[in-house]
């Protein structure tokens, strides 16, 4: 029955592979394609959504439409993919092009627009079929490194326009722009007892496990002896022979006896699945060592769509009297697969190595609704808020909230509420529950009930309602007081809030409100004087940035300008 579902499995995928169309896309950029990151790879709290692609280390590459269609929607943000043009295509699927530098032609005059009109440098724009067609290699956009980008590149994905699922780009024949002669690396195998009772090779705690080569190619590793529950796990990565860089694995499929019991291709997922990515890794690891195993066992089921496996959710119940073989097989896209062979005996060994001790006075149970109170501080976990139940160490000193650490994970967001008396109406107005990491201090939107402030997160740590009272700082590079910078093409500033953090900043030239993007990366926000609203002669030029608290602070200068050419 367990191989009649991977069958089952197996041919649908072919036969959904096959309806992609091959040959209807072009590439975005007109430069070979090399990738800094591919679909599916593993990303702070998210599978990756698409491609990276690199765009040699520079801004301003022309980005082109893949196919005939529409912009059926732009997103300007300073976080996520920054400067974003969704495009329609008649065939159900949509374009996505990330990180851009600016639009182009009409797109950017429609853009620039709506800054205008909205006033904000953070818009988001719907368009009707007809409003704004594009067709195949027109130039949409300029390539950049707006939003989250880390460095220039082209973020570009496919989804599909009914159900929003994102699809990986070689199933649309891009695996043509690439060539992939290499297997992926499997830079690591770990084995996990899965309960207070098994021992693995005398260890209650996961294990690194010694592989070798083998003549034909293969791996093998050391001998697993263990008794009862046992998992696997893997740290693999994934080359190709001109991108030059480390990026996710395609396919990882485990069989127990000869049969398959846990896999995962990444073909298409959905945005819901996106968070799973922390039941599928050994997350308390990756907090704790910077490194992503990822698991091949559901201890606890959850819901990512794309995992296949067996009745046991990839949990090995080793038995005496059974020599068993657990065989794990990556591989790309391309074929390129590894495969490593670990043995398995029963055995009952002495105990060498202990579990980890956990430093707890509750039970969270995944499942259930919980509440913790202690003093003037408490927490709300709806039933669901984590993957696997778990000990939880939950206090309250010197008026900071301690909530465990955050290496266990929430998938959903839980209430944190701290009763303040002592304050009054004017200074509570000011004051914010932060969640403390050293001396850092993260700001969470918060909500006052009487003497009450509530704020859901998404992290276990350290919780204290912070008091905010000093404004955003503002400072300019080159001072333009009383100067002629007729030369200039912009203006930029530099401007910081170190506990709230920017929630809105506006200019206003001669009375005017005018377009200031925001990197948040550098913190600067710049004005491009094309924009055309600055005068011949003096100018007065307003800058109001405000936090997250109400606090603010006013830049004003006065410069002069000609416009003569």
């Amino acid at each position: 029955m367990k191989l009649s579902i991977y069958l089952l499995f197996f041919c649908t995928t072919v036969f959904a592979q096959a309806d992609y169309p091959k040959d209807y896309f072009r590439s975005p950029l007109d430069i070979p394609m090399q990738l800094s990151g591919n679909f599916g790879e593993l990303r702070p709290n998210h599978f990756h959504a698409g491609f990276d692609i690199r765009t040699q280390q520079k801004e301003g590459l022309k980005v082109y439409a893949v196919a005939d269609g529409y912009v059926s929607r732009i997103k300007i943000s300073t976080f996520g993919n920054g400067k974003t043009i969704y495009i329609n295509h008649p065939n159900g699927y949509t374009s996505v092009y990330g990180h851009l530098k600016m639009a182009n032609g009409e797109i950017e005059n429609y853009i620039k627009k709506t800054h205008y009109k909205e006033e904000s440098f953070e818009i988001e724009m719907f368009f009707k079929p007809n409003e704004m067609v594009v067709k195949k290699d027109d130039i949409i956009a300029f390539s950049g490194n707006t939003g989250s980008s880390e460095g220039p590149h082209l973020h570009f994905e496919f989804r599909d326009s009914k159900t929003e699922f994102i699809i990986n780009p070689m199933l649309f024949g891009y695996n043509k722009f690439l060539k992939d002669t290499k297997k992926p690396i499997i830079s690591g195998v770990y084995v996990y007892p899965l309960d207070s009772k098994t021992t693995v090779n005398s260890s209650k705690r996961p294990l690194l496990l010694n592989v070798s080569l083998q003549k034909d190619g293969t791996y093998l590793s050391d001998k697993v002896v263990a008794n009862g529950s046992i998992g696997f796990g893997i740290s693999a990565y994934d080359t190709d022979d001109v991108s030059f860089n480390n990026n996710g694995v395609y396919k990882v499929q485990s069989f127990y006896n000869g049969k398959p019991n846990f896999g995962y291709e990444f073909n298409t997922y959905s945005f819901d699945d996106m968070r799973y990515i922390n039941a599928l890794i050994d997350y308390s690891r990756y907090k704790k060592m910077q490194q992503r195993v990822q698991k091949l066992f559901m201890k606890t089921p959850y819901n990512l769509s794309f995992i296949q496996a067996d009745e046991n959710k990839g949990v090995l119940q080793v038995t005496p009297n059974l020599a068993s073989l657990y065989r794990i097989e990556v591989s790309d896209f391309f074929g390129n697969k590894k495969t490593i062979a670990i043995p398995i005996k029963y055995e009952v060994l002495p105990t060498v190595i202990s579990k980890e001790p956990v430093q707890s006075n509750y039970f969270v149970r995944a499942n259930k609704d919980s509440n913790f109170a202690l003093g003037n501080m408490s927490v709300f976990f709806p039933a669901g808020t984590f993957y696997e139940d778990f000990d939880l160490n939950f206090d309250v000193k010197n008026d900071t909230l301690f909530l465990h650490d955050d290496t266990v994970p929430a998938h959903t967001n839980f209430t944190v509420s701290i009763e303040d008396t002592k304050s009054t109406e004017e200074q509570r107005q000011k004051m914010f529950i932060g969640r403390i990491d050293g001396k850092k201090v993260s700001y969470n939107p918060t909500y006052i009930k009487d003497s009450v402030f509530n704020t859901k997160v998404k992290i276990l740590g350290k919780y204290a309602l912070v008091a905010d009272t000093v404004a955003p700082k503002i400072s300019i590079a080159v001072p333009v007081e009383g100067k002629w910078i007729s030369a200039q093409k912009t203006i930029q500033l530099s401007i910081y809030d170190e506990l709230s953090g920017i929630k809105t900043y506006n200019g206003y030239l001669n009375g005017k409100w005018i377009l200031f993007e925001y990197d948040n990366k550098t913190r600067k926000l710049t004005h491009y004087f094309t924009d055309g609203f600055d005068v011949d002669g003096a100018n007065e030029l307003k800058v109001v940035v405000t936090d997250n608290v109400g606090n603010s602070t006013i830049f004003a200068t006065r410069f002069f300008r000609s416009q003569k050419k």
